[in-house]
């Protein structure tokens, strides 16, 4: 049993927690609204801090899954920042997408003060939280990651270090240019079937047991159907997701054309009002014109 904290009870970190918690470690959450904190300790044991320098206090690995920037920033630092009250030797492993340059700029305070850190971004969306089936891509020194690593298997179909610290966040980045282009194609394929007259499900069936088939075509493509885009990952999300990733090419030179367009459709969704819709309504956008 290892003593953990866990920051941020959102989509993903709410079930992300529970399974820690269900694995036999002491598990002390926070969260921004005190209610979430309540209503996670009541599914499941455990006790929640009121700050997150309050969760942080005594914790061996602190863990975090917050929305943005400016978000992981307000849990780590400050007088109420995890970092005040972690101890040196602890780790922090942070499970947010967020820019290379706030990662340097945070693993650069926490070795000032004795901790380590580890960028560990996830993949796999609400699903994989609840299912333990999360991606994991992880930046940082080898022996911090192999420390924090049994924690993070607790929820994850597979971990792996790629590299040095802001290497898991550029692997990020690379899923969400492939992801972004994926569903822009499953959206005009299906766009496509339906202009053509064909049977759309049994267009599905049969090419995705070829080279066309995809997580996101098995996965998305019923919902897409049937004009249902109240989950998964939010449109808003994915748009910050790309804006870090075009501004990182525009930092080391990688051309992303086709990434900077499907960035622009899904402003074009968000005009539409879908910023909270799944990723998938890219195929909406197309069946509004």
């Amino acid at each position: 049993m290892t003593k953990l904290a866990f920051l941020g009870l959102g989509v993903m970190g709410y079930p992300m927690a529970g399974h820690l918690a269900k694995a036999g470690h002491a598990v002390t959450v926070f969260n921004r609204t005190t209610t979430k904190a309540e209503a996670w300790v009541k599914d499941n044991g455990g006790v929640f801090g009121k700050t997150p320098a309050e969760a942080a206090q005594g914790a061996e690995i602190v863990l975090a899954c917050v929305g943005n920037d400016d978000d992981l920033r307000s849990v780590c630092l400050g007088p109420d920042g995890a970092f005040a009250t972690m101890s040196e030797g602890s780790t922090f492993v942070d499970h947010t997408t967020v820019s290379a340059a706030v990662t340097a700029e945070l693993f650069a305070v926490a070795k000032e003060k004795g901790i380590a850190f580890v960028d560990a971004p996830v993949s796999g969306g609400q699903a994989g939280a609840e299912n333990a089936q999360l991606s994991i891509m992880c930046g940082g020194d080898q022996a911090d990651y192999d420390w924090a690593e049994p924690v993070m298997n607790v929820y994850a179909k597979l971990c792996r270090r790629i590299g040095c610290s802001g290497a898991g966040q550029m692997t990020k980045m690379c899923n969400q240019i492939a992801i972004a282009g994926l569903v822009q194609g499953l959206s005009e394929a299906l766009h496509f079937a339906s202009k053509a007259g064909l049977d759309s499900e049994a267009v599905v069936e049969v090419i995705s047991q070829g080279a066309a088939g995809s997580w996101q075509m098995q996965n998305r493509y019923k919902t897409m159907l049937d004009d249902h885009f109240d989950h998964g990952f939010a449109v808003d999300w994915m748009r910050k997701d790309l804006g870090i990733c075009l501004e990182t090419a525009n930092e080391n030179g990688a051309s992303l054309p086709i990434t900077a367009l499907i960035d622009q459709f899904y402003k074009d969704v968000q005009k539409m009002g879908g910023g909270r819709w799944d990723t998938s309504s890219l195929f909406k956008r197309l069946q509004e014109d």
